[in-house]
């Protein structure tokens, strides 16, 4: 975890002149969960969609492993490594699992009259041994729409480590899922960043954060208010810090 896999440097972004970043930085390192908190309204959706090309920075750079970087759109970003598994999931729900994983990507194996042809069996080999990789016993024949939420989540995240990302995105992973079903989750981010992917991790639950994160960077009201490593900072301090006065300024008073 010693060189940074990805640095956003001053970034600031603004809509209709109205400022909504200003000169923020954030860091990621090789396997570690980095996650990023604040109210809602700090910056946080905009920050993840300058890194993932679908808004552009007004100031600052991008660079991953060193290398600065221009993202135009997702896909650019996609191919160098970063990816993002969005709040609202999005699958193709008359599917199974192995078209929705290599959708856009299919495996070929040649053209018929200028037609292209899928190798369907090559996919779902290939499905299967990622599942059984990231030890999901889900059928890669499965239709995506008899899935549960946390199922289709695990197959994004599957996605993503099948195409090498080494920069994965989760914005508000538990949202919509058990405590049981987020368990599995966690299982499942632990074994990423024992492949040494860099996780951002965006969540407004403190008890998740303080589970599964190496360091959080907390953002106010478009502003950078510091970077912490979990060790250094408490529940309380961190709250403080995300709505700028104490706790009990907003907690109601027990009689």
């Amino acid at each position: 975890m010693e060189d940074p896999v990805l640095e956003m440097k001053h970034i600031s972004k603004s809509f209709a002149g109205i400022p909504v970043l200003k000169n923020i930085t954030l860091q990621a390192k090789q396997g570690e969960v980095h996650a990023v908190v604040g109210e809602n309204g700090a910056g946080k959706s905009t920050l993840m969609k300058i890194l993932m090309g679908i808004h552009s920075a007004d100031e600052g750079e991008v660079r991953v492993h060193g290398r600065k970087v221009i993202f135009r759109n997702p896909g650019q970003a996609i191919a160098c490594g970063v990816s993002m598994i969005h709040q609202e999931l999005n699958p193709v729900p008359d599917m199974d699992v192995s078209e929705n994983l290599f959708l856009g990507r299919e495996i070929r194996r040649g053209k018929l009259g200028g037609r292209i042809l899928v190798d369907r069996q090559a996919q779902l080999r290939r499905t299967a041994e990622l599942l059984q990789q990231f030890g999901l016993s889900i059928s890669p024949r499965q239709w995506m729409r008899n899935l549960s939420v946390a199922e289709i989540q695990m197959i994004e995240i599957l996605k993503a480590g099948s195409i090498s990302s080494q920069v994965i995105i989760m914005d508000e992973p538990t949202s919509a899922i058990t405590q049981w079903e987020a368990e599995r989750l966690f299982q499942q981010i632990d074994r990423l960043r024992e492949q040494g992917v860099a996780i951002l991790y965006i969540s407004h639950k403190m008890e998740e954060i303080f589970r599964i994160a190496d360091r959080i960077t907390v953002l106010r009201d478009g502003n950078w208010i510091g970077t912490f490593p979990k060790s250094e900072i408490n529940r309380d301090t961190l709250v403080r810090k995300m709505v700028g006065r104490e706790i009990g300024e907003f907690l109601p008073k027990v009689e």
